[in-house]
């Protein structure tokens, strides 16, 4: 059990809304006062990228330059990058390096994931966002360890997951002992899995939070969190202000931005950035997240684990996602993922079930590396649920675009040649923070995976697909052993010897 006697107490939610943040923890990576997201620098870059067009041999230049070095670019580069972004010709270029790139540090592996509410109390007024305090559409709840076990017996039982995202609102009753209480629930409850009867759980529990203090973040560590997202939403300071009242604790900037420098200075070494797409010019946001990885790689020599890419979407008692003037098309998605796998090679690129279909298929293409499937986002939504693509306004944050399920999914990915990870062995076995980092720009990470991949697939395979699925599914292990035969011929028989290890039933192996 984690040690909570660090942690502070509050009365209530407007003493915490007063008391929580810690404005040293703020002030240490701003020295003088000067912030990383700088405006002037954004806003020039932006004038000076619509005044020419990009020069072709520049432009190649650049992209020889990310997939040689796997290195964050300069934000000037980028901006090259996004002046080029409307020629077709060039565009193609860049697509196609993008998904080179993806392939070289992450292979032809797509890690699955289910997103998990806990709660929607949240003490925060966001505009956009159903969630936010004083929206009297929204059902609040708050989940129970009884009634999470519960979500989980459909998560790890009935669907086969093993790895979640898991998300709370901002609110002192559920805030870090109720996090930390969470993860170790969810990592305790083992349920049989349908086909075989043998033990599933989930192996790692991703977080997505209001940003903490280094107390508390400690406290996360020391029970297993994986990686800790904290969504910007906008980097725009005018912006982000109109959106986020004073007198919430989302209302300051600084605490939100900091945020990731906190958690590398607490241990949790696996941090995830994103952005509300959708809120503010596209290219503004998008050269916000590279200044915010590069500081984070000047203070910590670590980057963003992934890079996350929502859009706008309708939430209950709000008309802000339908009125926003910066609503981005399909096409513009497509450019501002292309540009942000040239921008940060090493990350791992998240496209999720706000998504349709048809754009996360086309998205696969374009360096994508993570996605979630069965996912339903309503508190208590899988167990309350029969049908997986259920969806009730009041209940949840948001509306889905994409309802397939996680063997449809597994299915489809297998038919473009594509292998399901379900493998968590690099964070339980410190592959994490600056390791992986070196790893995967390297591209070894994407190679050493592939194997657990393999592992982690056939395990899913015997254990919950549909009988077509494990069909096709099986076909493709075949290539991938082949493939690992032929460039690891010495250590191919202890591979296959988990590997056979596994269809005798036992289970989570891994190298």
């Amino acid at each position: 059990m984690a040690d909570y006697s660090s942690l502070r107490k509050f009365a209530n939610a407007a003493d915490y809304t007063k008391n929580f943040i810690i404005q040293a923890e703020i002030d240490k990576y701003l020295p003088n006062g000067r912030h990383f997201i700088d405006d002037a620098l954004i806003n020039r870059l932006i004038e000076e990228t619509a005044l020419r067009p990009a020069d072709p041999s520049r432009v190649r230049e650049i992209i020889a330059k990310s997939e040689s070095t796997c290195e964050t670019l300069l934000p000037e580069e980028t901006a090259v990058l996004m002046s080029a972004a409307s020629d077709s010709t060039l565009f193609a270029e860049m697509r196609a390096a993008a998904l080179r790139i993806k392939k070289k540090v992450y292979d032809n592996r797509i890690v699955v994931f289910a997103p998990l509410y806990l709660s929607n109390l949240c003490v925060n007024g966001c505009r956009y966002c159903g969630f936010r305090e004083g929206n009297g559409l929204q059902q609040r709840r708050v989940l129970s360890m009884d009634e999470l076990r519960e979500e989980l017996d459909v998560l790890a039982g009935r669907i086969g997951h093993k790895r979640l995202i898991a998300v709370y609102g901002e609110h002192p009753s559920t805030s870090t002992q109720y996090i930390a209480e969470s993860i170790e629930t969810c990592y305790r409850h083992q349920v049989p899995a349908p086909r075989s009867g043998r033990k599933n759980s989930i192996r790692r529990v991703n977080v997505n939070a209001a940003p903490l203090p280094i107390a508390d973040l400690k406290v996360l560590r020391s029970v297993g969190i994986g990686t800790f997202q904290v969504f910007q939403e906008t980097y725009n300071r005018k912006l982000y202000e109109q959106m986020h009242p004073s007198w919430s604790v989302k209302g300051n900037y600084d605490w939100r931005t900091t945020c990731f420098h906190r958690c590398l200075e607490a241990g949790v070494d696996d941090v995830g950035l994103g952005v509300l797409y959708g809120l503010c010019d596209w290219r503004y946001e998008l050269l916000a997240t590279i200044l915010h990885a590069r500081d984070l790689e000047r203070w910590f020599n670590i980057g963003p684990h992934t890079l996350s890419f929502p859009r706008l979407e309708p939430a209950s008692g709000t008309t802000v996602p339908e009125q926003s003037p910066y609503l981005i098309d399909d096409e513009t998605f497509e450019r501002i993922v292309v540009i942000a796998r040239l921008s940060v090679p090493y990350t791992g690129i998240i496209i999720t079930a706000r998504e349709n279909p048809s754009s996360r298929n086309r998205l696969l293409e374009c360096g994508m590396t993570q996605l979630d499937c069965s996912s339903n986002i309503a508190i208590k939504g899988y167990s309350d649920f029969e049908n997986e693509a259920h969806q009730e306004k009041e209940r949840q944050q948001f509306m889905l675009g994409d309802n397939r399920s996680l063997d449809e999914m597994v299915r489809y990915l297998a038919s473009c040649d594509t292998i399901t990870s379900f493998c968590t062995a690099g964070y339980r076995c410190g592959r994490t923070g600056g390791c992986i980092m070196d790893a995967l720009k390297t591209g070894r990470e994407g190679k050493f995976c592939k194997i657990n991949a393999v592992l982690t697939f056939r395990e899913w395979l015997d254990d919950f697909a549909s009988d077509s699925t494990r069909a096709l599914g099986e076909k493709l292990i075949e290539r991938e052993l082949e493939g690992i035969k032929a460039w690891l011929p010495k250590f191919y028989p202890t591979v296959m010897q988990r590997y056979e290890a596994i269809c005798r039933g036992e289970r989570d192996l891994f190298f």
